[in-house]
């Protein structure tokens, strides 16, 4: 007999329910949005045009899966900024769901972690991103989350990720 587990094609456990455009599980036979392929290898500026793309969209959760993606076949180098960025969507996916606390903690930890790589490499604009910017919406929405309790919208209050 079966665990009751849903799996992938090759046995590994995988939640199957459909999902709302925050990543939140619907039940079975809801109609979801789209999920994000995991595993995808994208260049830095496939990356950044998609991600870009589900953050204006609304959906900062596929767009964490975008990085994340990234950050795991990307170079050693670039690791520290893929995986800052993906901490800041899942900030802002916390935020649009009311997690205010998890949400303000996220975005204040992805911030420090793209301005970490960018200080420690020397670069302020790689693929167009538009560092310094990120790092300033992020701190500026984790003190509005904390500061207004309530979520907020996701679609509003997305980051330009690209220099303007």
């Amino acid at each position: 007999m079966g665990s009751g587990r849903d799996r992938d094609s090759e046995g590994r456990a995988r939640n199957a329910r459909p999902r709302d455009g925050l990543g939140r599980p619907l039940p079975y036979g809801a109609r979801g949005v789209a999920r994000q392929p995991e595993g995808v290898v994208r260049t830095p500026e496939e990356t950044v045009g998609e991600a870009q793309a589900l953050l204006a969209e609304g959906k900062p959760f596929h767009a964490h899966e975008v990085f994340e993606d990234a950050w795991k076949s990307g170079p050693d180098s670039e690791r520290a900024l893929w995986r800052g960025l993906a901490q800041l969507s899942v900030g802002l996916t916390h935020a649009a769901r009311g997690n205010t606390t998890g949400g303000a903690r996220l975005l204040r930890r992805g911030a420090g972690a793209v301005e970490g790589w960018a200080e420690g490499c020397g670069e302020r604009q790689p693929y167009g991103i538009d560092l310094a910017g990120i790092v300033g919406w992020a701190r500026e929405l984790a003190g509005a989350v904390e500061r207004g309790g309530e979520p907020v919208d996701a679609k509003i209050r997305a980051p330009r990720l690209r220099v303007p």
